[in-house]
């Protein structure tokens, strides 16, 4: 036996999904929408420290807040847009706003002091450098 979803106006269905690709086309210039409201991170480890890099696409380093409370690293972002449009009789207003937090625990080997951040082309670079004592020292074999 199958099972059949009831649609008892099955021939309003075809605007239903007309209706999202209009909605969906509008969202599509916006940098962080409801399916994807916080930006992509990556994160890697070498022997000096760990880098991190974040993807902001349609912000400026003025629009973001990193900040390092204790050992938690935080990113942050509100911005807000208004377009306004008067043309032949018409005016059309658009107003449109987006924000994201997102928190990160530092490792334990992480000196914070000396954390640097970067920005350019929408690309955000964070260095996060082990302090000296946690890197590997190289011991020289003495012939005796």
């Amino acid at each position: 036996m199958n099972i059949i979803k009831y649609r008892p106006n099955r021939w309003l269905s075809v605007f239903d999904d007309s209706w999202n690709r209009v909605y969906n086309s509008f969202l599509d210039d916006f940098p962080f929408t409801r399916e994807n409201s916080t930006p992509a991170v990556d994160v890697r480890e070498n022997e000096n420290g760990y880098s991190m890099e974040v993807e902001l696409p349609g912000l400026t380093e003025k629009d973001i807040e990193v900040k390092v409370e204790g050992n938690l690293l935080t990113l942050s972002s509100k911005k807000s847009e208004e377009k306004e449009e008067e043309k032949k009789g018409y005016l059309r207003r658009e107003r449109r706003s987006y924000s994201f937090c997102r928190s990160f625990v530092l490792p334990e080997n992480t000196d914070a002091e000396k954390i640097s951040v970067g920005f350019k082309n929408g690309l955000l670079t964070l260095s996060l450098p082990k302090p000296e004592k946690e890197k590997p020292k190289l011991l020289e074999i003495k012939v005796k």
